[in-house]
């Protein structure tokens, strides 16, 4: 696999290793900030340096992210990079078994979770980090009627759309900072 690519999920070991919410919030950190030793990580999260130590070496151990010894200094520094660029996992793969059942049952409520967790993070920020943000932020819901196809297709769509974008940012250009952007189509009832 390349750093570019999605890898599909199919071990629950996987899954469960991915779905910790601090592991979940390195691997977010090495794709907005890329290579990172565990002493940034831990910075960037506000952990202490062994417990993110440790939590690389189970994301490592996984094939989730791998070391980038090029990167290092000297022989004591580690650096860690993702391996690909995203991750997905369907239910369905799961089934067969109901303890693979309940991980990836438990994944996805962690996943909707780490989501609603950053934009409740955005919606507590002070004023001062909203300034220049407040007219462009946004949030939408639709009640649309669907076939189990055509909400596939709705999602392949969107998903177009935000990889576009992806491709063809340049973190480094003046005013981009990272941004979350999340979309969900699940059938429900009004």
């Amino acid at each position: 696999m390349t750093a570019d690519e999605v890898r599909q999920i199919t071990d629950s070991r996987v899954l469960a290793a991915m779905a910790h919410p601090l592991r979940r919030r390195l691997m977010d950190a090495l794709k907005v900030h890329g290579p990172s030793t565990a002493s940034s990580l831990a910075t960037i999260t506000g952990q202490a340096i062994g417990n993110v130590s440790h939590h690389l070496h189970v994301l490592g151990d996984c094939g989730l992210i791998e070391e980038a010894p090029e990167l290092a200094r000297d022989r004591r520094e580690r650096w860690w990079r993702l391996v690909t660029r995203g991750l997905r996992w369907s239910s369905a793969d799961f089934r067969d078994d109901p303890a693979t059942a309940a991980v990836a049952d438990a994944a996805e409520s962690l996943n909707l979770d780490h989501h609603v967790q950053q934009v409740r993070g955005w919606f507590a920020a002070g004023d001062e980090d909203k300034t220049h943000w407040r007219d462009c932020t946004f949030a939408m819901d639709q009640w649309l009627h669907l076939t189990p196809e055509e909400l596939r297709e709705v999602g392949e769509e969107i998903n177009e759309l935000l990889e576009r974008w992806r491709r063809q940012q340049t973190p480094d250009a003046a005013g981009r900072r990272p941004v979350f952007v999340f979309a969900y189509g699940v059938p429900g009832k009004p």
